[in-house]
């Protein structure tokens, strides 16, 4: 289909959200946005201009070499007049014409680009290319207004195509991605430069070069630079995880392997995301749109568990890579906005909003309870920049409050006599003396704009995109006479599919047709974020008012706790593995008395539940014995913390497998007749485990098997789970009870299906795979598993606790960490073999293998990866072996 330009109009606005910020507060703030970027300016102009940054302590500019090395920090400084650079077009969108010409001209005559100094590619692309184009696009708008620059004869272009071919060689790479540094005046050549040694970069490194180097190909006629850009992009997007379709945070330039797989929307990628979206809307190409919705419905699926953003790895995304988030995923609601997605956008704004509250700005990286983890702030805009692309499509005043924060929060403990300082740690209020010169280029941008009339707009914003550093470039490009020579790097097999598309943006009326929709999405959080500390129980006469309830009696599928609960003023929120978070929104209790009741019944849920995870069991095995098995399917199972500890059992339980009835064993057995002496089958959710356990156990059942109700859940991705008790005594269980996920609980199911009669071992481990098998049938047994290269010292399986049976499983306070990151996790158990380590078999329906079939089986890929029907021994091993270098790379990172 032809380009079509995507001008993202959120039609309609939200009314009635609150009291509405009258037209002269508003116009009050825009003028306090304008005195302190004029504070920031001049006193950049006045004390270190022309160095690239203001150092606001000292009142003096940070010129590289001449201060104390930063490290990569300093490698955005180039001694080209940095900050005047990218404060370029932000002069015009404050409407400060005069000081703008003045501008160009000075970096007209006193920047120099040719300087031997090694800088940031990402850097000098997104802050100085981006700053010149946005200048010239501001240069030639107000020239064909006939009152200002009418002697600007594309200058800024000028040297933005000098710029750009000083650029060009570090993307003299076989991959097509560039170097992460280039030397200004000599290119990349090697050490004698300080160029060409890296190896690797990180992907919004390679990833956010589209918007710029279109736009200068399109300005100037050349395509050079774009079909850089885009080989660069394609190369990306080649290599991404094709089970997942995510990107990890580093790569190999030349390889194109994976060096951290973590993949999140934060530090590292976040620009990439942005730039797929963004180049559409610029450019109108189909293609970047179709790849960017596709990475975002697996950002959804995996990354995003509102209102938290949680990095998770590449190959397994339902395994956590880290239990903090950075505060460069700030951005990635405003980019939410821009796809139409309101509903995340404001419960993840709503979260940095609290946290911003409780911090005074967001800190460098906090915890998933919100505490301080890296406690620095460069005075960052991206919670700014989503501020304003949430006001602008819903129309909701309270985001008006929330610029209101910054700007006081800025002002009070940022703001110093020359200029604004960084925080060095938001607990302290300590500063640093930095400003850095995105700070200048987006802060006041955004600011501006969310307090802004549209008439006191010098121009129609809704005529540009903002680049990542704000840069304005017109939409007019991607119908720009030079725009036809640039070609799509389209594949054969990347046929646009507009099951991928959303052609239209939502209406914010028919999202939310209850104007207080949205502050009933934020309440929850912000009492999450900032909950009160607990008081002493209020007296209760007796008999008055119901009885609190205790968090050992809970359970999450009884209508009448979901009504205490709801009583108390405490909600739950569904994660995407099947468990369930509470938190308690005091207000919304109905009395004084029941929100007393819910901060107590949330203590003890959070005791219980940290009592529940302090043992950790590791892992048990469900091997199936019988004809035509023998013992090769073996199946990861997680343990239960009752019953029959099979650790200590030497031979484990053996027995043939019954579905009960119930199958979800919630309620006396009524087939026990057939459980009787059997392994009893279970369903997943209804009740706890332990009730499940007593019921089958008084139907004469020997052992029994959970399986998972949430269908596709695998323990190829997603952690262990761990039965806990019911919060009572448990003593009574002396059955063993083993869980199974979807996956594995279903080649059960199919083998009792096919066979009728199916035996299995319940033990601690897999036993020798020579059990009942017959002589002539001993060869085969390595043919169904794979070696398992032997595991560091100190690494276990995670396992997580599960302590309620119900659609939702694990209750879990929004405090608690959603999940353990910092163990690794392996793929596979040991099991005993006289020669060799081998891995269970993680069979797949067809349960009776031929000899070429049961190589591939051995591991089953999701769908939509390359096809596995041949693999060999060998090529297994090296997929194990991939899978631990993960996650030993993940413990690095998290070191």
């Amino acid at each position: 289909m032809p380009p079509v330009l995507f001008i993202v109009m959120l039609l309609g606005a939200l009314c009635g959200l609150g009291q509405a910020m009258s037209r002269e507060e508003k116009h009050k703030l825009r003028n306090q946005v304008v005195e302190m970027f004029d504070h920031a300016y001049q006193n950049y102009m006045d004390h270190a201009y022309p160095a690239d940054e203001l150092m606001p302590l000292t009142c003096r500019g940070r010129v590289r070499g001449l201060e104390p090395s930063r490290g990569d920090v300093d490698d955005a400084l180039g001694k080209f007049s940095l900050t005047l650079i990218d404060t370029l077009d932000t002069l015009v969108l404050l409407n400060k014409t005069t000081e703008f010409e003045a501008a160009v001209r000075r970096v007209l005559s006193d920047v120099r680009l040719d300087n031997d100094i090694v800088v940031s590619v990402f850097e000098t692309n997104i802050r100085v290319l981006g700053g010149l184009l946005g200048g010239h696009s501001m240069a030639v708008m107000l020239k064909e207004g006939g009152q200002n620059m009418l002697w600007y004869q594309d200058e800024l272009l000028h040297m933005a195509k000098d710029l750009g071919l000083r650029l060009l060689p570090a993307f003299n790479t076989s991959s097509g991605l560039p170097y992460p540094r280039v030397n200004l005046k000599y290119g990349v050549r090697g050490p004698e430069t300080r160029t060409g040694t890296e190896t690797d970069t990180c992907t919004a490194c390679a990833g956010t070069i589209i918007l710029e180097f279109a736009a200068l190909s399109r300005f100037t006629g050349d395509p050079v630079f774009e079909a850089h850009a885009r080989r660069a992009l394609d190369f990306l997007w080649e290599k991404r995880q094709r089970n997942s379709n995510l990107v990890g945070t580093t790569i190999n330039i030349h390889s194109g392997e994976w060096v951290r797989r973590d993949s999140g929307v934060g530090a590292g990628i976040d620009s990439y995301y942005e730039y797929l979206l963004k180049a559409y809307i610029l450019l109108g190409d189909d293609l970047f749109l179709q790849r960017f919705n596709i990475h975002y419905a697996s950002i959804m699926k995996y990354i995003s568990q509102p209102p938290l953003l949680l990095d998770v790895h590449i190959h397994k995304p339902l395994l956590p890579a880290r239990t903090w988030m950075d505060s460069l995923l700030a951005f990635f609601p405003g980019l939410q906005v821009l796809k139409g997605d309101i509903r995340p956008a404001i419960e993840t704004h709503e979260m940095l909003y609290q946290v911003t509250k409780k911090h005074n700005f967001l800190p460098e990286a906090f915890t998933t309870d919100f505490r301080v983890h890296w406690a620095q702030h460069p005075l960052r805009p991206e919670f700014a920049e989503s501020t304003y692309f949430l006001y602008k499509a819903t129309g909701d005043p309270y985001y008006l409050e929330a610029g209101r924060t910054i700007l006081d929060n800025l002002n009070r403990f940022a703001r110093v006599p020359c200029g604004f300082a960084a925080m060095k740690d938001v607990r302290t209020g300590s500063h640093e003396d930095r400003m850095d010169s995105f700070f200048l280029a987006e802060m006041f941008k955004y600011l501006f704009l969310l307090f802004a009339e549209v008439e006191e707009l010098p121009f129609d914003v809704e005529d540009y995109v903002f680049t990542t550093e704000a840069h304005l470039l017109p939409l007019s490009l991607s119908t720009s006479p030079h725009s036809s020579l640039i070609s799509s790097n389209r594949t054969s097999e990347e046929e646009l599919d507009d099951s991928n598309f959303d052609w239209t943006c939502p209406n914010t009326r028919l999202l939310f047709p209850d104007p207080a929709f949205p502050r009933n999405l934020r309440e929850p959080i912000r009492s999450a974020v900032d909950k009160s500390c607990p008081r002493p129980a209020p007296y209760r006469e007796p008999g008055m008012g119901h009885p609190p309830l205790r968090a050992q009696d809970f359970m999450a599928n009884n209508p009448e706790h979901l009504e205490l609960l709801r009583r108390m003023g405490v909600s739950l929120i569904h994660l995407k593995d099947g468990r369930v978070q509470l938190v308690q929104h005091a207000t919304q209790a109905v009395s004084a008395v029941a929100a007393e009741d819910g901060v107590r019944f949330m203590q003890e849920m959070m005791e219980l539940s940290s009592q529940q995870q302090k043992e950790q069991l590791p892992p048990r095995a469900i091997q199936i014995v019988s004809h035509p098995f023998f013992g090769r399917v073996v199946l990861t199972a997680g343990p239960a913390q009752f019953g029959t500890d099979l650790s200590k059992s030497s031979t484990g339980v053996r027995g043939f497998v019954a579905v009960a009835e119930p199958y979800s064993g919630c309620s006396e057995i009524t087939n026990a007749e057939y459980i009787q002496g059997h392994i009893a089958m279970l369903q997943r959710g209804q009740c706890m485990f332990a009730e499940k356990a007593r019921h089958i156990q008084k139907a004469g059942a020997i052992g029994g098997i959970v399986i998972d109700d949430n269908e596709g859940s695998s323990s190829d991705t997603a952690p262990l789970f761990q039965m806990a008790g019911d919060g009572r005594n448990t003593d009574d269980i002396t059955l063993p009870l083993l869980f199974l996920f979807h996956k594995e609980g279903n080649i059960l199911l199919e083998a009792l299906k096919e066979y009728r009669e199916v035996e299995v071992l319940l033990s601690d481990k897999a036993r020798d795979r020579g059990v009942d098998v017959q002589e002539g049938e001993e060869d085969c047994t390595t043919e169904a598993t794979s070696p398992v290269p032997s595991e560091p010292p100190g690494q276990s399986q995670t396992t997580t606790v599960e302590r309620e049976e119900s659609a939702s499983e694990e209750v879990t306070p929004l405090q608690e960490e959603v999940s353990p990151a910092n163990e690794n996790t392996s793929a596979a158990e040991e099991v005993d073999s006289p020669k060799e380590e081998v891995s269970p078999v993680k069979a797949e329906a067809d349960l009776v293998p031929s000899k070429e079939e049961r190589d591939s089986e051995t591991r089953e890929e999701p769908e939509g990866d390359t096809d596995s029907s041949s693999q060999s021994v060998d090529e297994l091993l090296a997929d194990w072996q991939e899978d631990l270098e993960a996650f030993q790379q993940m413990e690095k990172d998290e070191l």
